[in-house]
C-alpha cells in the first residue's frame, strides 16, 4: 500500500495520540487556587510551617529528601524531642535543672513548653531533612565579611562584662528576642522559620496590600502591592517589603533590614542584599514558601529554598510577651547587685 504525504502525517498524528493517551488520562491536573473577590489568588487562612525540619541541614546528613525510614532515624535524633523524654507536666515543688544539663540549653523551659512538632517537612511529596535547596550542602555560605560583622555585633552585646557570659547591665544590650521587639528564630520574616513552639501564621489581604501575622510576638509584615521601597535610610524591623503577583503566586522583595536585625540572624543582610519570597497555593491544604537570599557583601553565592505551609483549624491566640513580663526589670537589678558588689571589692564593672 502506498502512502501519500497527507496520509501518512495523519497515520502518525493518530498513532501518536494513541500512544500519549494513557500517559495524559494518568496524570492529575494541575492545582488552580481559588481567586479573592479582587482577583488575586486566594492565600487567607491560618497555616502553620510546625516541622522539626530547620533552616539548614543537620550535622551528618548528606541528603536533602530522604526516605521515610530514614526520616524516622532524624526524628529519635532530634534535640528538642529527645528533650522532653520521660518528663512531666512541672510541679510547684519542682526544682530547677543542674546547671550543664543540655536537655534543657539557657535553662528557661522544659518539655512543657515545646512544641517542633514530631516529623520532617513534607514539600511536593518528599521529605526534606533543610529548608535550604541550594547550594547542595544544606548550610549558609556566609563570606568572611559577615562573619566579620557579625561576630563583632555579638562581641559588643556579650562583651566581658562581670557576669562571665553576656553584658545584662544596659536593657539596649539584651537579645532582640529577650525586650520581645522581634519574633525568635527568625518568624517574622524575611524567610518566615518555625520555632520550637507558635509556629502559626495568618495571612489577610486586600486589594492593596497583603498582612501576614506570626503568633510569635504577633509580628505583622504589611506589604503594600505594587508598591515602590521606601529610602534606603529607613530600615525597619522584619525590613523594607514590596509585593506582586505573578500568576497564581505572590512574590514579596525585601531589603533594608534594621540594623540589629541584619546582624543577629538567622537571616543575615548587609545594607546591599535582598530576600525574594514567592507564595504558592499547591492544593486547598498547603501554600509553599520558596526564598532567595542575594547579598554579595554578605555572602559567597546566592542561595535559598522552600517552607511548607500547611492548613491548620482554629484561631491564632494571644502571644503575651511582655505582657507581665518580669524578667527585664529582673535582670536589671541583678547587675545593679553585680556592680556593686564589683565596687565593694575596689574595681569598676567592665561594660
Amino acid at each position: 500500500m502506498t502512502f501519500r504525504p497527507q496520509q501518512t502525517a495523519i497515520w502518525l498524528s493518530l498513532i501518536a495520540a494513541f500512544l500519549t493517551a494513557p500517559a495524559i488520562a494518568q496524570s492529575s491536573p494541575a492545582f488552580v487556587p481559588p481567586k479573592t473577590a479582587f482577583g488575586y489568588p486566594d492565600l487567607q487562612g491560618v497555616w502553620t510551617n510546625q516541622s522539626i525540619t530547620g533552616l539548614t541541614r543537620p550535622p551528618g546528613v548528606a541528603s536533602l529528601v530522604v526516605s521515610d525510614e530514614q526520616a524516622e532515624k532524624i526524628v529519635a535524633s532530634d534535640f528538642w524531642i529527645r528533650a522532653g523524654e520521660g518528663q512531666s507536666e512541672p510541679a510547684p515543688t519542682d526544682k530547677p535543672p543542674e546547671e550543664g544539663d543540655a536537655r534543657f540549653g539557657d535553662q528557661g523551659y522544659n518539655s512543657f513548653w515545646l512544641d517542633p512538632g514530631q516529623s520532617l517537612a513534607r514539600i511536593k511529596g518528599e521529605l526534606r531533612t533543610s529548608w535550604i535547596t541550594y547550594p547542595k550542602s544544606g548550610q549558609i555560605p556566609l563570606s568572611a565579611e559577615a562573619r566579620r560583622q557579625i561576630g563583632a555585633y555579638q562581641a559588643r552585646r556579650a562583651g566581658t562584662s562581670y557576669m562571665e557570659g553576656g553584658n545584662f547591665s544596659d536593657p539596649e544590650e539584651l537579645p532582640i528576642s529577650e525586650r520581645c521587639l522581634i519574633g525568635f528564630s527568625g518568624t517574622g520574616g524575611p524567610v518566615m522559620l518555625n520555632p520550637i513552639y507558635n509556629s502559626n501564621y495568618q495571612i489577610v489581604q486586600t486589594q492593596s496590600h497583603v498582612m501576614i501575622m506570626a503568633e510569635m510576638v504577633h509580628d505583622a509584615r504589611i506589604i503594600p502591592i505594587n508598591g515602590q521601597h521606601r529610602p534606603d535610610v529607613m530600615r525597619p524591623w522584619l525590613g523594607d517589603s514590596i509585593g506582586w503577583y505573578e500568576g497564581d503566586t505572590l512574590v514579596v522583595e525585601t531589603r533594608n533590614l534594621h540594623p540589629e536585625q541584619a546582624v543577629s540572624g538567622p537571616i543575615f543582610l548587609s545594607s546591599e542584599g535582598k530576600v525574594t519570597e514567592r507564595f504558592t497555593r499547591t492544593s486547598p491544604t498547603e501554600i509553599v514558601h520558596e526564598f532567595r537570599v542575594e547579598d554579595p557583601q554578605f555572602y559567597t553565592e546566592a542561595w535559598g529554598g522552600e517552607i511548607a505551609f500547611k492548613a491548620k483549624d482554629g484561631p491564632i491566640y494571644e502571644y503575651a510577651c511582655h505582657e507581665g513580663n518580669y524578667s527585664v526589670p529582673g535582670i536589671l537589678a541583678g547587675s545593679r547587685v553585680f556592680e556593686e558588689k564589683a565596687r565593694m571589692n575596689g574595681r569598676a564593672p567592665s561594660r
